[in-house]
């Protein structure tokens, strides 16, 4: 019984919450991308994951664990070069955006291109956009 509480509550967010939630919904993939720049300079966070220490790892007071190679990297255009309407094609190409938000991105160079990819699709969204004229750092 209590268990349904907090599920009903859990479902039912304030007013306040659902009509933030509604705005944000509304968001193109670029617009989203600036609201998360915005609140981590605001608030001074990172929306970036936090690494979690593993169960079974060594018991206190032994070595430091290995660090973890990184899985997820972000894929950053840094300049544009001559061909602005080839990079935007490639850009176009390598995501989900539509034409406006890919020449936003393109025009507000430098800008995340992806964020969270893996090591192989980065690199395959790096060349696909330097074959364009553009250039492109994996962070």
């Amino acid at each position: 019984m209590a268990e349904e509480k907090a599920t009903a509550t859990a479902a039912a967010p304030s007013p306040k919450i659902a009509q933030i939630l509604d705005l944000v919904s509304g968001l193109t993939l670029l617009e989203a991308s600036e609201l998360v720049k915005a609140f981590e300079q605001k608030f001074g966070v990172s929306a970036a994951p936090v690494a979690v220490a593993a169960a079974a790892g060594p018991a206190a007071g032994a070595a430091a664990p290995k660090e973890e190679e990184k899985t997820a990297f972000n894929v950053v255009l840094k300049d544009v070069g001559a061909n602005k309407i080839q990079v935007i094609k490639a850009v176009r190409a390598v995501t989900t955006l539509g034409l406006k938000e890919a020449k936003a991105l393109v025009d507000g160079a430098p800008g995340t291109i992806k964020e969270g990819a893996t090591k192989e699709e980065a690199a395959k969204i790096k060349d696909e956009v330097e074959k364009s004229g553009g250039k492109v750092e994996i962070k």
